[in-house]
């Protein structure tokens, strides 16, 4: 068994204008002052790093890394959930994806779409250059829109659409293969790849690819009604990164998992901060422990109401009371008598 690493934070829901989360130097020691000692990076956020540089500089990922080191927090991983939303864009959705990409390709999907590949290429490069074996990041979607069958949806149409979607990934996972580096799609609503079925679906088009792997959080799965306890064994072997993030789902006479279309606060479903939602996380670090996972535990803060420093420090904390350090010895090693293949024989009447 093997001990989880942490705890670390993902900076996507922290950067912003003002100090200290406008700089690497400053959120980095933002971070550690939390109490994490990780932190996964939002590829996409130049005031955080030069992603094109990454990519062909090892002096600068050096620098990158050891300014946070300095700060007290490691690079844990690099995400691309921006970018890699833009390999796959279902025209109902131009218009609001649009803003994720660089102004020069807004308004041409063709062009948006290579843009995409190409920034998930880089944060490959990039994550090999800083010494790093796995990467977050979306899938995509084109079929999200026909989720639910009604009308009926044409014979082939689910199939055709993973298929193209495959064909898109299937150079970036290559390339992943080719820099020694995992891509972790996370499983949530919005993206083709949203459940166990739909990830399974896609391993088949991609000829069971040794880089296509999950980060699991469990929050997508709870807004889903599905058994986020159960993923983990099915999955074990392809979850290579994990998101703690909380979530409660409060059904009512009134709604239920489409929640109607109302604010996150007024939502059946709704995230919260680390404790304040129903997610079993002793039960998760358990399995996670047991199945081996090495990985990162890494906060992901998304709460309707608690301010979002409160539920980042209290995170740090949560996540570290919960690792478990694994034991090196059995418990009833203290009753133990030896190992004796001959008394083996003779106990067994053989």
């Amino acid at each position: 068994m093997k001990t989880i690493k942490g705890p670390a934070l993902f900076l996507a829901q922290f950067a912003g204008d003002q100090a200290p989360f406008n700089s690497w130097d400053s959120i980095t020691k933002w971070a550690a002052d939390c109490g994490y000692i990780g932190v996964q990076v939002p590829s996409w956020d130049a005031r955080l790093i030069d992603l094109a540089t990454a990519a062909s500089s090892n002096d600068y990922c050096d620098e990158f890394k050891g300014k946070a080191e300095a700060n007290g927090v490691t690079v844990t991983e690099l995400s691309t959930h921006l970018q890699g939303q833009l390999v796959a864009v279902h025209p109902a959705y131009d218009e609001a994806f649009d803003g994720f990409a660089a102004p020069e390709v807004r308004g041409n999907p063709k062009a948006r779409q290579e843009w995409a590949v190409n920034q998930v290429k880089l944060a490959i490069s990039a994550s090999r250059n800083l010494g790093i074996d796995a990467h977050a990041t979306f899938s995509g979607a084109l079929a999200w829109p026909f989720v639910y069958p009604w009308p009926q949806r044409p014979t082939g149409l689910v199939e055709t659409a993973f298929t193209e979607l495959a064909n898109r990934w299937r150079p970036i996972l290559d390339h992943a293969e080719a820099n020694g580096v995992d891509l972790c799609y996370e499983i949530h609503p919005g993206e083709d790849l949203h459940d166990g079925a739909t990830f399974e679906m896609f391993l088949e088009k991609v000829g069971n690819h040794p880089r296509a792997n999950m980060l699991y959080d469990p929050s997508h799965y709870v807004l889903q009604a599905l058994d986020y306890l159960d993923n983990i064994d099915i999955y074990k072997d392809r979850i290579g990164m994990f998101h703690v993030k909380d979530a409660e789902f409060n059904p009512t006479g009134r709604q239920g998992v489409y929640s109607g279309y109302q604010n996150w606060v007024d939502r059946a479903g709704r995230f919260r901060s680390l404790g304040d939602g129903q997610i079993d996380f002793g039960a998760i670090f358990s399995k996670m422990a047991a199945n081996d996972f090495d990985g990162w535990a890494v906060v992901e803060w998304e709460c309707c109401l608690k301010h979002p420093e409160d539920g980042a420090r209290e995170g740090a904390a949560f996540v570290r009371d919960h690792i478990i350090r694994v034991t090196e010895t059995a418990f009833d090693d203290f009753a133990g008598s030896g190992t004796d293949e001959a008394a083996n024989r003779r106990m067994l009447g053989i």
